[in-house]
C-alpha cells in the first residue's frame, strides 16, 4: 500500500503538472480560454477543449495506475466520458497510447490542425513524474490495491479553472473564488464496504515563483484504514468561534441558521473539493451544503483525508434525522449507486453534506440547523 500511495501522489503530480501546461503554454492556453457554446463558438476546433482537459488528465490516472496496479484496472472511476467526435464525424475513445507518437495522432484525430498542441499535451504524458517526498515513502497503510477502487476528479472546480482569476484576495484565509481553487482530487475506497481509505488532494496552483512566474502546487494525503490514521498534515485547532464555509448559491434558510452560531460571519468559496480542503486545513470548522449538488467524485478524497484526521463527511439529510433519533450521523460511502437514478446523478452525494473535523462542530452545526 506504501507503493501505491506515492503511486496516487505521483499521478496526482502529473495530473497537476498537465492543467498548469494548458495555462501556461500559448497554443493550449488559446483553446482553454477561446471555448464558446452556441453561435459564439470557437470553429478551430471541434470539442470542448476544457472537457478535453479533463478527460486527459483522468486517462493518465487511469492509465499509469492500471498500467502499475493490475488489480485496479475496471476500478478507477471518473467524472468524464472519454469518447469524443473526431474530425471524421465518427468517435474516437481517448486515451494514453504505448507511444509519444501515437498519442499526438490520437489527439490530432480530435483537435484537428493543432499540431503544437497535440504535441505538449502527449509530452507531458509520457513524461515520468519523480517523488523525493521521505514521509510519503515512509508511509505503510496495510491495505492491498486488490480491496479497492477509485474515485477521480480530474481537474474540480473547473469554472475558477477556466476564467483563471489571480487577484481574489482571501478572507481568513479562504478564497472566495479563483484559480487556486481548481484541484485533482484522488480517493479510494475499499470495493466492500464503500468507506474511503486514501486520499489525495493536489493543489496545482498554490502559488507563483516570484521569480519565475510559473505557478507551484503542493499536495496533501491522508489514509483511515482499520486503526492506522495516517496523514502529511496534522489536525490543526478548532477556531474560539466556528467557522462554517458554504456555497454562494446555499439557501436562505441555512445562512439564516448558521449566522449566529459563527457570530454573524459565514466563508463563501468555490468548488466542493476547496471547500473541503478548507476544512482539512484547519480554515474552516465545517462546510456544509445542503443540496446534493456534488458526487461521489468530489468527496472521497477529501472525505479520507478528513477521517485520516479525526474527522469525517456526513450526509446533511440524514444526519439531521439521525440526531432527532438519538443515532450516529451516517457517513457517505462509495459503492452503492442511487436507486432510480440515471447517468451522473447515480453517484450524487443526495441530501447533501457536513464536513467537519472536531465532533463538537458536527454537533454545534447540527443542532443550529
Amino acid at each position: 500500500m506504501g507503493g501505491l500511495l506515492q503511486a496516487l501522489v505521483g499521478v496526482s503530480e502529473k495530473a497537476a503538472e498537465l492543467a498548469r501546461l494548458c495555462r501556461r503554454e500559448e497554443p493550449l492556453f488559446q483553446l482553454l480560454v477561446a471555448e464558446k457554446t452556441g453561435p459564439d463558438r470557437n470553429r478551430r476546433f471541434l470539442q470542448d477543449f476544457k472537457t478535453l482537459a479533463d478527460v486527459l488528465i483522468q486517462e493518465v490516472i487511469k492509465h499509469d495506475l492500471g498500467k502499475e496496479f493490475p488489480e485496479l484496472q475496471g476500478h478507477i472511476h471518473g467524472e468524464e466520458s472519454n469518447e469524443f467526435r473526431d474530425v471524421h464525424g465518427g468517435t474516437v475513445a481517448v486515451r494514453v497510447c504505448a507511444t509519444r507518437e501515437d498519442t499526438v495522432a490520437l489527439l490530432l484525430s480530435v483537435l484537428g490542425p493543432e499540431q503544437e498542441a497535440a504535441e505538449l499535451l502527449a509530452d507531458a504524458v509520457h513524461r515520468d513524474v519523480v517523488l523525493g517526498d521521505a514521509v510519503l515513502a515512509g508511509a505503510e497503510p496495510g491495505v492491498s490495491p486488490q480491496d479497492l477502487a477509485l474515485w477521480i476528479d480530474p481537474i474540480d472546480s473547473t469554472n475558477e479553472y477556466i476564467g483563471g482569476r489571480e487577484d481574489v484576495p482571501p478572507v481568513d484565509g479562504i478564497a472566495p473564488a479563483g484559480l487556486c481553487s481548481a484541484l485533482v482530487l484522488i480517493g479510494a475506497f475499499d470495493r466492500l464496504s464503500g468507506r474511503p481509505v486514501l486520499g489525495v488532494i493536489n493543489e496545482p496552483f498554490f502559488r507563483r515563483d516570484p521569480q519565475t512566474r510559473r505557478w507551484q502546487g503542493r499536495y496533501h494525503w491522508g489514509v483511515a484504514h482499520g486503526d492506522t490514521r495516517l496523514c502529511s498534515l496534522s489536525p490543526p485547532d478548532p477556531h474560539p468561534l466556528p467557522r462554517v464555509v458554504l456555497s454562494r448559491a446555499e439557501g436562505a434558510a441555512v445562512r439564516e441558521a448558521l449566522g449566529p452560531l459563527c457570530g454573524g460571519r459565514l466563508h463563501f468559496a468555490a468548488g466542493a473539493g476547496y471547500k473541503m480542503l478548507c476544512v482539512i486545513l484547519g480554515l474552516a470548522d465545517a462546510y456544509v451544503l445542503s443540496e446534493g449538488t456534488t458526487f461521489a467524485w468530489d468527496s472521497c478524497a477529501p472525505h479520507a483525508i478528513l477521517r485520516a484526521l479525526g474527522g469525517g463527511l456526513v450526509t446533511l439529510e440524514g444526519a439531521l434525522r439521525a440526531r432527532r433519533e438519538g443515532r450516529d450521523p451516517p457517513e457517505l460511502v462509495y459503492n452503492s449507486p442511487a436507486e432510480g437514478a440515471r447517468g451522473a446523478e447515480r453517484w450524487a452525494n443526495r441530501g447533501g453534506l457536513l464536513a467537519y473535523l472536531h465532533p463538537q462542530h458536527l454537533e454545534a452545526v447540527l443542532g443550529a440547523l
